[in-house]
């Protein structure tokens, strides 16, 4: 079994947010009566219930959760309980004003919402460690308890506040990482523009400004808040585990790119027992499914590769979106079964029952507003069978294939202002990038650029604007030992301090790549350019070109028009054992595909094509054996080469050969040893 799983779960999770306090009491033995129904196996309660378990300063009242959890210890379901510390009650704010945020235009939010908390203010932190030390003394040992959840969603919606209070923390953070004020002017380069500082105490937060501020400072200005928040995280955790040995704790993590961009998750993964995640589909017309699968091979690389928890993902529509459409019939089963072929030891949702009132009344729930003679109903009864059937691959990993590398202090300094072009986005890179590997059925792990990466044939970089030279020491290192390496355009730009590398660009990576680029040549909106391959192949590219000059590496692809026609466009540089190629124009991921079928033979990998597009294929291994999860998102029924004999666990029919799955179904075979 995995370490720091949720304490007495025997199964995989399977439930989901518990807000008994929205319901009459009287209803809760007929919700927990429902939860059997469902197989429900853990609900999370008492994440937004401060007000209710101090109504008023110092005064406690406990006795509704005692009944709780009580009742949820006799019908056998697991509690993952929360500390309220996401939402402090009116009271609260009525007494200290100042806790909460300040936007940098200089305008203080007002209560009514969730999460407006400024993590720098004094009253704030004492209050969250008192509600959480009063809650880890009268629960630690209680026999529901599975599992501790800290606050919500840190840094959603609010990551940053701008007051004084943060101005003067800011100023201690700065101390601590610098030690002189001189060593920050020489860091943030305030020599442009003459903003040089004479102390410490002459800075503030990067609050607005005429026109565009100090890059370096609100990079760092990023670095700090999330580094606070994090502070606030391991002030609660450090009590819960003094307070409560043996109980794991979480925070409930949104690391797809389309949802939080203010937390740095790779130093987060490092502070929790167990990651968890929450995911919602983005419907922005595009394939729903390849961003649900980022998000779980990027939630278990946060993990280590250790598994996880998907956390929240909704049953049906969402209600904070443009457009909310339901899931289609099969649906929720298979975005549920994908986070677990991706490495979550169950799957939990926002919320059980539907709530009535408040913001998200339209938000689905695993029991919704029609009830039990529902469509979500019945397949909710059905998943929770389902996920059960797989706990034999509880504790077992994700294997994959290939490395994308991504660091969110890159990505933090690459959205700050004035950068060549407004069109060229670091998440847009990434996603297609993924895309592009996901429809090479290759199982992705991301990486930090400073990790090792020498078990990965293959590693992508899709946005790297931001290159240590520890990480320029890591990719030469991972290349020459035999690696295959490809780069995109407008990485290895800047160093931690966003100042540009000494030299041509492209800065750290130029020695990897045997190239340098005399100049960036961003296209207009609209424009785009031929590039041509071996065999006369063409691709089209938009919104970027550079002027490559080759110093060692081969082009493979050349500009055919544009300014930079006749150049180089896609090069492969031979270093050591290995191989770094370099896209210098932006390619949509069908059109990547030709890139990274190139690179993927240099690195061994053959290709997968008797799977066809939209048909996942992922395995997970351990001590329980090899689980083989095959996921079809397609219209028609498709078949499936398998490597071995063995017995499908949803169906409970033997497998070998080709094996049939049918339309929008997911089947996983539990391959004989």
């Amino acid at each position: 079994m995995p370490d720091h799983a949720p304490k007495g779960l025997t199964r995989l999770a399977f439930g989901g947010d518990y807000n008994p306090e929205q319901w009459p009491e009287s209803d809760w033995r007929d919700d927990v009566r429902l939860m059997r129904e469902a197989g429900v196996t853990m609900v999370s309660v008492g994440i937004f219930s401060w007000a209710l378990l101090e109504p008023a300063p110092g005064a406690h009242d406990f006795g509704w959760l005692d009944r709780l959890l009580g009742l949820l210890h006799e019908n056998g379901i697991r509690a993952d309980l929360g500390t309220p510390t996401v939402a402090p009650p009116a009271w609260f704010y009525r007494a200290h004003p100042d806790a909460l945020p300040v936007t940098a235009d200089g305008v203080r939010y007002a209560f009514g919402s969730r999460g407006a908390i400024c993590h720098s203010n004094p009253a704030y932190r004492e209050a969250a460690a008192d509600i959480t030390t009063r809650l880890a003394a009268r629960y630690a040992d209680h026999p529901a308890l599975a599992l501790w959840h800290v606050h919500n969603e840190y840094g959603v919606p609010v990551s940053a506040c701008y007051c004084d209070t943060c101005a003067a923390r800011f100023r201690r953070w700065l101390e601590a990482t610098y030690g002189t004020v001189d060593a920050v002017n020489e860091a943030w380069g305030t020599a442009f523009w003459g903003q040089r500082y004479g102390s410490l105490d002459e800075i503030d937060p990067p609050r607005a400004t005429p026109t565009v501020g100090n890059p370096a400072q609100a990079l760092d200005y990023r670095r700090f808040a999330d580094a606070t928040m994090r502070e606030n995280f391991v002030r609660e955790r450090d009590i819960l585990h003094r307070l409560a040995p043996g109980i794991p704790v979480t925070t409930n993590f949104m690391t797809a790119l389309s949802q939080c961009d203010s937390v740095d998750y790779w130093a987060w993964g490092r502070e929790v027992d167990l990651v968890s995640n929450d995911h919602y589909l983005i419907t922005d017309g595009r394939r729903t499914h390849v961003n649900l699968a980022m998000a779980a091979d990027l939630t278990r690389s946060v993990a280590g590769g250790a598994p996880w928890l998907l956390m929240e993902h909704a049953a049906g529509g969402v209600n904070w979106q443009p457009r909310n459409p339901a899931k289609a019939p099969g649906e929720m089963a298979r975005n549920s079964l994908g986070h677990v072929a991706r490495g979550s030891d169950g799957a939990m949702f926002f919320q059980w029952r539907q709530s009535r009132r408040g913001a998200e009344k339209f938000h689905s729930a695993m029991l919704p507003h029609a009830g039990t003679e529902s469509r979500v109903w019945r397949e909710v009864v059905q998943l929770g069978s389902d996920v059960s059937a797989l706990s034999p691959a509880r504790g077992t990993r994700t294997v994959a294939d290939a490395a994308v590398l991504w660091d969110w202090h890159s990505w933090w300094a690459q959205s700050l202002e004035w950068r060549p072009s407004e069109d060229h986005d670091a998440r847009e890179r990434a996603d297609s990038f993924y895309e592009a590997l996901y429809d090479r059925h290759l199982t992705v792990d991301f990486a930090h650029p400073e990790a090792d990466l020498s078990a990965y044939p293959l590693v992508v970089v899709p946005a790297l604007y931001l290159a240590t030279e520890a990480t320029a020491r890591n990719l030469r290192a991972y290349v020459e030992n035999g690696g295959t390496l490809v780069v995109s355009y407008f990485s290895g730009i800047v160093d931690e301090h966003d100042a540009v590398h000494p030299g041509p660009y492209p800065g750290a990576l130029r020695d990897v790549l045997g190239l340098t680029v005399e100049e960036f040549s961003p296209l207009l909106a609209g424009e785009t350019v031929r590039i041509s391959g071996p065999g006369g192949a063409e691709l089209t590219g938009d919104v970027w070109t550079e002027f490559v000059v080759p110093r060692g590496a081969e082009t493979v692809w050349t500009y055919e028009d544009g300014l930079a026609a006749g150049r180089p466009a896609v090069t492969r540089h031979r270093l050591g054992e290995g191989t770094a190629w370099y896209v210098s124009t932006r390619l949509g991921a069908r059109e990547l595909d030709a890139i990274l079928g190139a690179a993927g033979g240099d690195a061994g990998i053959e290709p997968r094509a008797e799977l066809p597009r939209d048909v996942e294929v992922v395995r997970r291994t351990g001590e329980s054996g090899s689980f083989l999860f095959v996921i079809n998102h397609t219209d028609s029924e498709v078949k499936v080469p398998l490597e071995a004999h063995g017995t499908e666990l949803l169906t409970g029919e033997r497998a070998a050969g080709r094996m049939a799955v049918p339309a929008g179904a997911v089947r996983v075979v539990h391959l004989d040893a």
